[in-house]
């Protein structure tokens, strides 16, 4: 069986690749374990200073596999991480410790978009796509987006997307500072590389201490709010509008919510 998330040493840099292009790269139990373990050997293998995280395909992916992850969120399992694994998403347990550039092509949907929040540097193609569509669904981002979103973009920008669904585009993206830059479709990945060539050939203990202290700067809050959105997210998944908007998802029409 392929491995749905794929690991490569090149030198300093790790390559973690996303490796679902059949599902649009869905992200189910088995990768969220994967991608956990791929951050967890980034931040304790001292021979690597810069991860890169990419994925096959055409799209970057189409967010979590609600059928596989959805009934575990439900249910308040603690189990998706492995025990001592690093949260790839960096909002429950501690994140990794050493730089993650991200590169995105096509669909980067809710759980990819809070990928890229929790990388440090983005490099979009200009086709990606992106939106945060959990109130779509009757529920709530809990990788990050809601309470980095208004970190990053501003409240009012950040309301926009996160209260509508709406996706948008690369340009916007970059405008909004989600990503820092944007180039020709297929190039994405090559120009993440280089950026972490340049990353890892810095002094890697300052590189460290940039990060970390940059971190406790910003997301001091963000521990506090994961916490009572940890507790709410059962409780909305419950709800007749959240069966609801993932009966639209799969049936691609127009959810119809009644507020119960």
């Amino acid at each position: 069986m392929t491995s749905k998330v794929l690991i490569e040493n090149r030198g300093p840099v790790l390559m973690i690749g996303i490796n679902r292009p059949e599902k649009a790269n869905a992200i189910d139990a088995d990768m969220i374990a994967g991608l956990s373990n791929a951050y967890t050997t980034l931040s304790d293998d001292p021979g690597l200073r810069v991860g890169v995280l990419y994925a096959v395909g055409a799209n970057f992916t189409g967010g979590l596999d609600l059928a596989s992850v959805g009934p575990r969120l439900a249910a308040n399992d603690d189990g998706l991480l492995p025990e001592n694994g690093r949260d790839p998403w960096g909002m429950y347990r501690e994140p990794a410790t050493k730089p993650i550039v991200c590169a995105v092509q096509g669909r980067c949907f809710t759980a990819g978009l809070e990928l890229v929040l929790n990388s440090d540097v983005c490099v979009a193609a200009e086709d990606a796509i992106f939106g945060q569509q959990e109130v779509s669904r009757g529920i709530v981002a809990l990788g990050g987006a809601t309470v980095r979103l208004p970190q990053r973009f501003g409240w009012g920008n950040a309301m926009r997307y996160l209260l509508t669904g709406d996706q948008f585009g690369a340009s916007e993206a970059l405008r909004l500072g989600l990503i820092q830059e944007v180039v020709p479709a297929g190039n994405q990945l090559t120009r993440a590389l280089e950026i972490a060539g340049r990353i890892a050939d810095q002094a890697p203990l300052a590189v460290q201490a940039t990060l970390a202290e940059a971190r406790v700067a910003t997301d001091t809050l963000a521990g506090e709010a994961a916490a009572r959105l940890r507790k709410l997210a059962p409780t909305l998944m419950t709800t007749a509008d959240a069966r609801e908007g993932v009966a639209a998802m799969v049936e691609r029409r127009t959810p119809v919510f009644s507020g119960a």
